[in-house]
């Protein structure tokens, strides 16, 4: 049980020590745009640390954001490893979070059935009358 604990504190404080350094602007590449930080998934042996992000922006930007990420990872692990008391700073890998497309997705579907739903329904009620 404590197993799994440690790597969810770890990765929480990950994440906001890169939302810090991100929103703070060190990271002075202006590929990275403006993204937000969903979760950080921490390896059980604190080896690796998966950042997951997302950004708004069409899918040449979301390649620039992931180049970018990946110049910048070195400085990030850097400032990570002065921030935070761990052994061994864990390896950083930036992933883009299709969990908050699909999520997206999944609304517009249900605002589009429900629009679809009240347009249909004045008309059941004039066909009754």
């Amino acid at each position: 049980m404590a197993h799994g604990y440690r790597p969810d504190r770890v990765g929480d404080q990950i994440r906001q020590e890169l939302s810090e350094l991100l929103a703070r602007g060190e990271v002075h590449d202006p590929g990275i745009g403006f993204i937000t930080l969903t979760r950080v998934q921490v390896s059980p042996d604190l080896q690796q640390a998966r950042v997951f992000y997302t950004r708004l922006g069409d899918p040449q930007a979301r390649k620039e954001t992931e180049k970018a990420l990946a110049r910048a990872t070195p400085f990030l692990r850097r400032q990570i490893g002065g921030r935070l008391r761990l052994r061994r700073v864990p390896e950083l890998e930036f992933r883009f979070d299709e969990s908050i497309a699909h999520q997206d997705r999944i609304e517009q579907i249900l605002r589009d059935l429900h629009e679809e739903e009240q347009q249909r329904v004045p008309h059941d009620d004039d066909g009754d009358q």
